[in-house]
């Protein structure tokens, strides 16, 4: 049952909305999201810099890198409450507030103590963001929830390609790992005020579309298939994660990169995760339960090639490139489609914070479990056991979907 907050927010007997407003509100939504993907995959980037100066090991390294994972997971839940509780406009704000400030404070660090409690906040108020923006978008859009989760996500590569790409150019230009932190801290500040001013309630708020034209009957959204993809949320976060968290520690290290060029190669993942909105249109469209098993499949092979024998920039370049479409673009995006579909159009909040906790609670020790395992057995098994034998997993959770009770639009 809806809250009193979303029954007093929902906004389908209001006046429709202009084009115009929906195209600013979305525009507004879609960059205050390309500041946290900038936010969040500077730090990859930087960590041999951040490494030498605070003497950290690559264990210490590759678990701050990634560390920012545990507070999405951990809110992830919670934030589904909030959403519900406080509507989804005020969660979005508090989260992007959040998260901006404590990207600040990362550049202010005294050692690896107090980095810790930055990086994991941050990713408590990416969490908030995260699932109240996701539940605006894909209720808004219903009849297109995978295309529209798509453009969120094609958001969110513009920013994980031009965050590692400024921010590695800003370092090396000042002299200062600190300076990206605080430019795309303000930013995020600055498109709190923004969408405060500008987006509507009307559009946040609108109640889930699909609804009126739900094609199953299901009742709660604790069922044997929001479980499922549970898993293989979960999967994407232990795979995607390891990569994010120590790729360009592994180009530098193992591959003898500049900081530059390691930059670029990790700003490849972000220009791939591009795909998002064509990879939401098939899954509109099409079997979304084998779109995101032959993602899979793809990842195994992209995965292994990355850390197995090409080690020119043209080579990891595409191989990035095609991680980023293959992990963010198809996977994160239809997966997350797959859950909102899963659950009652009454508890789309509650599956979208299922969803982040699912994903990004594994993720906060997958740059750790990344290190461990190339520092026992190298990058290469180490990719072979975490890009590719954890995948598998996620393929068997989806052959046991049951598409049928997926809730789907007939409009």
């Amino acid at each position: 049952m809806t809250t009193q907050v979303e029954r007093s927010t929902v906004t389908t007997s209001s006046p429709a909305l202009t084009a115009r407003l929906v195209v600013a509100a979305m525009l507004l939504c879609c960059v205050s999201y390309v500041i946290n993907a900038m936010d969040r995959q500077v730090f990859p980037s930087l960590l041999v810099g951040i490494d030498k100066h605070y003497g950290f090991g690559l264990q210490q390294g590759g678990l701050l890198a990634t560390i920012f994972t545990l507070g999405l997971g951990a809110c992830g839940f919670f934030a589904g409450g909030f959403v519900q509780r406080f509507g989804r406009k005020r969660t979005m704000l508090v989260g992007i507030a959040i998260y901006s400030i404590f990207t600040i404070l990362t550049g202010f660090a005294l050692g690896f103590g107090d980095m810790f409690v930055y990086r994991a906040l941050s990713g408590a108020g990416e969490a908030l963001q995260n699932a109240a923006l996701f539940t605006a978008v894909g209720a808004y859009f219903a009849a297109n929830r995978a295309m529209a989760i798509g453009t969120l996500n094609f958001a969110y590569g513009t920013g994980s390609f031009f965050g590692p790409l400024f921010g590695t150019q800003i370092a090396a230009a000042t002299g200062s790992w600190q300076l990206p932190f605080y430019v795309y801290g303000v930013l995020g500040l600055v498109f709190t005020v923004l969408i405060a001013l500008i987006v509507p309630t009307a559009f946040t708020e609108c109640e889930d579309r699909e609804a009126v034209h739900a094609t199953s009957g299901v009742k709660s959204v604790w069922n044997r298939n929001v479980a499922l993809c549970v898993v293989a949320a979960a999967v994407v976060g232990v795979s995607m994660y390891g990569y994010i968290g120590l790729y360009p520690t592994y180009l530098r290290t193992e591959l003898g990169y500049s900081v530059q060029t390691a930059g670029v190669m990790a700003s490849m993942f972000g220009l791939g995760a591009l795909v998002g909105i064509p990879a939401g249109w098939i899954g509109d469209r099409v079997s979304q339960r084998w779109v995101i098993i032959v993602s899979f499949l793809c990842a195994m092979v992209v995965g292994y090639s990355l850390f197995h024998g090409f080690p020119s920039p043209l080579a990891q370049g595409v191989l990035s490139f095609l991680q980023g479409a293959v992990a963010s673009g198809f996977l994160f995006v239809n997966v997350y489609a797959l859950i909102q579909r899963s659950a009652p159009p009454q508890a789309v909040a509650t599956a979208s914070g299922l969803y982040v906790t699912a994903l990004y609670l594994p993720a906060a020790l997958a740059g750790y479990l990344f290190a461990s395992l190339s520092k026992a057995y190298g990058w290469g098994n180490a990719a072979s056991i975490q890009l590719v034998a954890v995948v598998v997993v996620g393929i068997i959770a989806m052959l046991f979907y049951d598409e049928r009770a997926a809730r789907r639009s007939s409009s």
